[in-house]
């Protein structure tokens, strides 16, 4: 019970210290063949809005669209067409995803191959923060080329073997050790012999690389490895960084540039962070990047 106080008073003066973003100036959408996808959930706004703000200040332009997971309020929507004039707004519950499993943002990834046939797509979650220029991120897109967000120190682009020696000692009790550790039973037909542990929290799918038939195709021959399980929350970001890492040339962005925050972790070696939900308000980090953030957009004009 106090460590459930202890998130909802950190979340609280999250918001406090950072509703200065809603005074700062609207994003201007500039036509460029990039679509940056999100979902977004009713009291992830803020968070969102600073997401979206410190990443596409560094683009050469693209469509936003937000993907909302039937939370969204009419005031969320007028807000967000406020500060994003011009962005799109898709129901997760309009988008099919057999024989995919539903929920656990499989939506979103299937409609982000969706989208991937004619443009290059960017997948930014809400809790992502750029706050210095993304060199690598534009490269991969100028490029054509998919990345992903490293989930830690080390990890790069491996064989299924490789992958699965790695966690081969780690609990099965966690999704994604027990399929990793049954990667190499993935028969051809799934779509390549290549793996990376990424996150799926800030990925870019290249265009014309892969659809949702590939995705399909390696959904069901993990579900043929792991039974029911394969429905579980997480089995998504195993199948976006199963997909990049068989895309090819595909990226892992160099740690400890792109990182996902931990407590033992040095901010200032980073140009954009993913603050993930177990230590997202730890040392005051993101409250301390997202103050800058609004100062910079405030300062800009």
């Amino acid at each position: 019970m106090f460590q459930s106080y202890r998130r909802r008073a950190a979340i609280a003066w999250f918001g406090r210290q950072c509703r200065g973003i809603l005074r700062t100036p609207p994003i201007r959408l500039r036509p460029a063949p990039l679509k940056v996808v999100s979902m977004v959930r009713t009291e992830h706004l803020r968070m969102y809005l600073l997401a979206i703000k410190s990443f596409y200040r560094y683009l050469p332009g693209g469509e936003v669209i937000v993907l909302d997971d039937g939370s969204l309020t009419g005031p969320d929507r007028a807000l967000l067409a406020e500060h994003v004039p011009g962005l799109q707004i898709t129901r997760l519950d309009s988008i099919a995803t057999a024989p995919c499993p539903r929920g656990g943002c499989w939506e979103r990834l299937l409609h982000i191959l969706d989208l991937s046939a004619e443009s290059y797509v960017v997948q930014l979650d809400s809790d992502v923060l750029a706050s210095d220029p993304i060199p690598e991120v534009l490269g991969a897109i100028a490029s054509n080329t998919a990345f992903t967000l490293n989930s830690g120190s080390g990890m790069g682009i491996e064989t299924l073997e490789q992958a699965a020696a790695r966690v081969a000692s780690y609990s099965k009790e966690h999704l994604q050790a027990a399929a990793e550790q049954l990667l190499p039973g993935l028969p051809p037909e799934a779509g390549g012999r290549l793996y990376v542990r990424g996150s799926a929290g800030f990925a870019g799918f290249a265009r014309g690389v892969h659809a949702r038939a590939d995705a399909a195709a390696f959904s069901t021959a993990m579900q043929a490895l792991l039974g029911p399980r394969w429905a579980e929350w997480g089995s998504e970001q195993i199948a976006s960084n199963y997909l990049v890492a068989n895309a090819p040339g595909g990226l892992v962005l160099p740690w400890p540039d792109y990182a996902c925050f931990e407590p033992n972790f040095d901010p200032a070696a980073s140009h954009l962070l993913h603050f993930v939900g177990s230590w997202r308000f730890d040392r005051g980090v993101y409250a301390a990047r997202a103050r800058r953030l609004i100062g910079e957009l405030d300062a800009a004009g």
